[in-house]
């Protein structure tokens, strides 16, 4: 099977759901001339043209405000935020109004929107952009939250977001979009609201997505050569999340470590840690723990950045302490 970066799937993704329905187009900032910020959309301006690949204004409220009513007319958006840190200019459209409109109307009107952004630390770019805000959209009933490790599953997730008759956050790492995997050259989709078990182990259960699904399989690896095996969750969707892959995991390997580059308070591994006890109590051995940075701004340092975020050896550390 052909290697791709994860950028190309991203690309491939968006290029044939363009060419399959005439109703999806891209609008957000740099987005045309430029090809976006991480060169996702580089190129499609000139295959598709200026009416299906608008550059914007510098405004995030426009954007998500544009893409929210283009979705109530019938059209398919898929809208870029540069970061996820700018995303708090769009709140109120995506929050208030594209998480709702359909419950507000009933049903009789959905919101087909993609919002593409990315967050995460790893390249020394400071606090204002560096931060992983996942867990605020999780919170909003209405919306969808996906967030891809490898370049399969960034396709076939984005394809299958952009199909979807809801809001869905498409939120990817600044880190992996040079990384590469295997995607099939035939279209294929992935289900939203699945998780996929990337390593079987039979010791503890590591739960993480996105960039951390790589630090937490390094984190295996090295565990593996001390003779414990780690089974590798990677979540893919945070909303709606598999419980049930995660409470099968741990029902066999008796113990659980999160891993999440959010901050710890009321993030995504607070909730996963909650799911666990709900569900598997009886089988854990040993008390839940995360692993997540601490609550703190993402500093700009290398060192201090470094030391912030989610590392193999924090991972190993958390899993000799409940062994």
């Amino acid at each position: 099977m052909r290697v791709i970066t994860y950028r190309e799937a991203l690309r491939e993704a968006l290029i044939e759901e363009m060419k399959r329905d005439e109703r999806v187009f891209i609008l957000g900032e740099d987005v045309g001339i430029y090809g976006g910020a991480y060169k996702v959309t580089e190129g499609l301006l000139k295959m598709f043209g200026e009416e299906r690949v608008r550059d914007t204004p510098i405004s995030e409220a426009a954007i998500a405000g544009m893409a929210t009513g283009a979705a109530l007319t019938g059209m398919r958006p898929v809208a870029e935020i540069m970061y996820i840190d700018f995303i708090t200019q769009a709140m109120d459209q995506i929050v208030n109004q594209a998480a709702k409109m359909r419950y507000m109307f009933g049903g009789k009107s959905k919101v087909p929107l993609v919002i593409r952004t990315q967050g995460g630390a790893g390249r020394g770019i400071a606090a204002h952009h560096s931060q992983s805000l996942e867990a605020w959209f999780v919170h909003v009933p209405g919306l969808y939250v996906v967030m891809p490790a490898t370049p399969y599953d960034a396709k076939g997730l984005l394809k299958s977001s952009i199909r979807n008759d809801n809001p869905v956050m498409f939120i990817e790492h600044k880190l992996l979009y040079g990384i590469k995997g295997e995607v099939p050259e035939e279209e294929y989709l992935v289900p939203l609201g699945k998780a996929d078990i990337k390593r079987e182990g039979e010791d503890v259960t590591l739960i993480a997505y996105s960039y951390m699904l790589h630090i937490a399989l390094t984190a295996a690896q090295e565990l593996e050569k001390e003779g414990v095996s780690c089974e590798v969750v990677d979540l893919r969707t945070l909303k709606p999340l598999d419980k049930e892959t995660i409470l099968e995991s741990v029902r066999k390997t008796n113990r659980a470590v999160v891993i999440s580059e959010g901050y710890p308070y009321c993030g995504m591994g607070g909730e996963i840690a909650y799911q666990i006890m709900e569900g598997a109590f009886d089988y854990l051995d040993a008390p839940v723990i995360r692993v997540t940075p601490p609550d703190a701004p993402i500093p700009m340092s290398p060192p201090l950045e470094e030391s912030a975020i989610p590392s193999p050896e924090k991972i190993i550390q958390a899993v000799k302490k409940i062994l």
